[in-house]
């Protein structure tokens, strides 16, 4: 009995032992992987061979531009020479609204103004980052000039980032009459959609309505500006983009321009206080009327633009009942220049 169990007791420890050793030498089951799965690649933008000069809109995110222009006028009437010289920077806030379809809703605010102008001697200056200071030379024109600052409108712009529309401009002349019906009367004969339209268009007229340019290309875009009781300009952008400068697109511009004076249909001259007849006015041929404006490609915007226009023509213009011969020539010289927030305006003092 006691040697049964002995063995029956070594049996039973032999088969603990052999238990525990293939414990010990077991080996865990190979893990296996879960097949990869790709994620499903996102369609890649198709190529284009060339720019569109498109600006990049984000809904709710501002940009700033900073636009000045000088002009110098000469005009010659009844043996008389006078000079007129006009120097206006105005700071825009753009916005952009909405993306509805293929529009853009963006909305154009007068940020700031300074404006210098000499008529033979005679000079008005005004700054509205001076606070409220008065306007030098002409104080009547203070209140003017307040509300021009601060005004807003707020234009649609088509696939093509034509503007199609611009709302805001029955407040913004109620504001500028101060309560003179002739003034309004004025103002909104003068302040036609065209011309609503063309200063409320932060794209320069840049962007071909066609296909993408390369390097060497032109390009035409050409607008209609109604001024009512001043006459109707038609003007034609031709567009070259000639290559890269610097990490910029660099594209020459140079500008023609039509006119056509205002119909007879209005004896009163529309407000003003004399009526243009007839009149020839167009591009000066012995002075080029040429620019550059440079582009960011990476920031879809334009960084700066320099244009010079030359005009030069004859107007006759009827001052108390009597037709007067005018010769006019001027230069106009604008400077734009766009970034991310309004650093370029002077705080107010």
């Amino acid at each position: 009995m006691a040697r049964i169990r002995i063995g029956v007791s070594a049996a039973l420890v032999f088969a603990l032992a052999t238990l525990v050793s293939a414990q010990d030498t077991k080996k865990d089951p190979p893990k296996v992987e879960p097949p990869k799965v790709e994620p499903p690649k996102q369609p890649e933008p198709p190529k284009v061979d060339g720019r569109r000069f498109e600006p990049k809109f984000e809904k709710d995110k501002s940009f700033y531009q900073e636009t000045t222009t000088t002009l110098t006028q000469y005009v010659k009437v009844q043996g008389q020479d006078l000079v007129q010289t006009q120097s206006s920077t105005f700071y825009f806030k753009w916005t952009p609204i909405k993306f509805e379809g293929d529009k853009w809703t963006v909305k154009q605010t007068v940020e700031g103004l300074k404006m210098t102008i000499d008529i033979s001697g005679n000079q008005i200056t005004y700054d509205s980052t001076k606070g409220d200071t008065p306007t030098a030379g002409n104080p009547g024109l203070t209140e003017f000039f307040k509300k021009l600052s601060g005004a807003e409108f707020t234009a649609t712009l088509d696939k093509n980032y034509k503007v199609e529309k611009v709302e805001g401009k029955d407040t913004f002349v109620k504001s500028l009459s101060t309560g003179s019906p002739q003034m309004e009367n004025l103002l909104n004969k003068i302040l036609t959609d065209d011309a609503l339209k063309d200063l409320c268009d932060p794209t320069l007229k840049l962007v071909p309505e066609d296909a993408p340019k390369k390097v060497g290309e032109s390009w035409t875009r050409k607008g209609t500006i109604n001024l009512g009781p001043i006459g109707t300009y038609t003007i034609t952008y031709n567009f070259k983009y000639v290559g890269v400068e610097k990490d910029l697109d660099k594209i020459e511009v140079e500008t023609k321009l039509e006119y056509v004076a205002p119909k007879k249909d209005d004896p009163a001259g529309g407000g003003l206080l004399f009526r243009i007849n007839s009149g020839t006015l167009g591009v000066n041929p012995e002075k080029p009327s040429k620019g550059t404006i440079m582009y960011d490609p990476k920031t879809q915007r334009v960084v700066s633009a320099d244009v010079v226009i030359n005009l030069k023509g004859e107007l006759t213009v009827a001052i108390g009942g009597t037709d007067t011969k005018v010769e006019l020539s001027q230069e106009q010289k604008t400077s734009v220049k766009t970034r991310d927030t309004a650093s370029f305006i002077e705080p107010k003092k």
